[in-house]
């Protein structure tokens, strides 16, 4: 027979006890801001970063909205022009070096990319305007982003390309209509969301795929309809014994009310999965934003509210404890070259959904690339006109 000592049992019941609460913790907890005390599972470090195309797109919508005939052509043709203009004053050879730069210090196993733009030129043709049909190659950004990281040393593999916007419109100065353009031709922009995975980070892709959302927007510009879609990317990841969709998402900047309902789409379609998903997205949902009103119909934090209150989807920023700052991403002006940082919306999100009790658990956020000292030195630019956010995931 062995004797207990009655000190020795308390603390064996104290341990007892210590581990029972610890297992309820474990069973409650969906996605956790602690790390598990056993120290078990992979850290994960995953990234969203959109890109920025380079200029404002809606600036040839602005200028045009409305008009028809040769008033609207004109329109259409200048702010185009002025458009591309802008593109190459913001330069994304150079930004790119930025970015890389901040990609390669943070090193995500997994990254999200918005806004990775393809730029192309081609001929003016004023017989079909609106017709993608250009082929010149004058900026392809994730062709000129995987150069830069490879050349600080750090690879990243093509997981998934999904192409959303592609649209074409004519771009001059002068009137082509009385013979006086100059700088005439046809302005192409392609837009895609991108899943990247680190070479070597030890994750194995099971699968992956992508879409665009049915829910768009139709704008006539000088009588051309033109489509603006947007999508999502998808890829199935094992890391360790886990199973895990990792998506990255764009929705519509413009309407909050279609951003809703694409939400509900991605909500319908990738992330209705078995397995823990995780989302990375420029939402362009602010989860400050106010409840509909009279003054905003639905509401710009609407899309923000379905994927966490009504679907379970954790805010990963808001799960770490001790995070410093706001965590605002957005927006800088279009010429990305302030003089200081202006991020004044938090839109760039990191949500997550555990299949398992703490199968996810948050165990670092921080805002990259919204310090003055992150831009060029010698152009002034900023790597985008949007911050990043990373995210440290203990999975399993």
């Amino acid at each position: 027979m062995v004797t207990v000592r009655p000190d020795r049992a308390r603390k064996v019941l104290w341990i007892a006890a210590g581990l029972t609460m610890l297992c309820v913790v474990a069973v409650i907890s969906t996605v956790s801001g602690r790390e598990p005390a056993s120290g078990n599972g992979r850290i994960v470090t995953v990234m969203t970063r959109n890109l920025y195309l380079g200029g404002d797109i809606n600036r040839p919508i602005r200028a045009a909205f409305g008009l028809s005939g040769r008033e609207g052509v004109l329109a259409l043709g200048h702010a185009s022009h002025e458009l591309r203009e802008v593109v190459d004053r913001t330069d994304f050879r150079a930004r790119s070096k930025l970015l890389a730069a901040e990609i390669a210090a943070e090193k995500p196993d997994l990254l999200g990319l918005q806004e990775v733009a393809l730029w192309r030129r081609g001929p003016m043709q004023l017989d079909h305007i609106g017709r993608p049909d250009a082929i010149e190659v004058d900026y392809d950004y994730l062709a000129i982003l995987l150069a830069d990281l490879a050349n600080r040393g750090v690879r990243y593999e093509i997981v998934q390309v999904e192409q959303e916007s592609d649209v074409e419109a004519p771009a001059f100065t002068g009137d082509p209509l009385a013979g006086t353009a100059s700088s005439a031709e046809d302005v192409r922009l392609t837009d895609r969301d991108v899943i990247l995975v680190r070479s070597g980070a030890g994750i194995r892709i099971e699968g992956s795929g992508g879409n665009n959302f049915s829910q768009h927007l139709d704008v006539k510009l000088a009588d051309t309809t033109f489509r603006f879609v947007r999508g999502y990317a998808w890829a199935d990841v094992v890391i360790g014994a886990a199973h895990i969709r990792f998506i990255t998402t764009h929705l519509e900047s413009q309407s909050s009310k279609v951003a809703r309902a694409q939400a509900a789409e991605l909500l319908d379609g990738p992330a209705n999965a078995s397995q823990s998903r995780v989302i990375t997205c420029d939402c362009n949902s602010n989860p400050a934003s106010p409840a509909a009103h009279s003054a905003i119909p639905i509401g710009s934090g609407a899309a923000y509210r379905l994927i966490t209150n009504e679907h379970g989807f954790a805010d990963l920023w808001l799960q770490q404890p001790g995070r410093t700052g706001s965590g605002n991403t957005a927006s800088l002006s279009e010429l990305v070259n302030d003089g200081s940082a202006h991020f004044s919306r938090r839109i760039d999100l990191v949500l997550a959904k555990a299949a398992t009790p703490a199968e996810i658990v948050t165990s670092g956020v921080k805002v990259t690339g919204d310090e003055p000292s992150d831009r060029d030195p010698a152009t002034k630019l900023w790597p985008s006109d949007h911050a990043g956010v990373v995210v440290q995931l203990q999975i399993g």
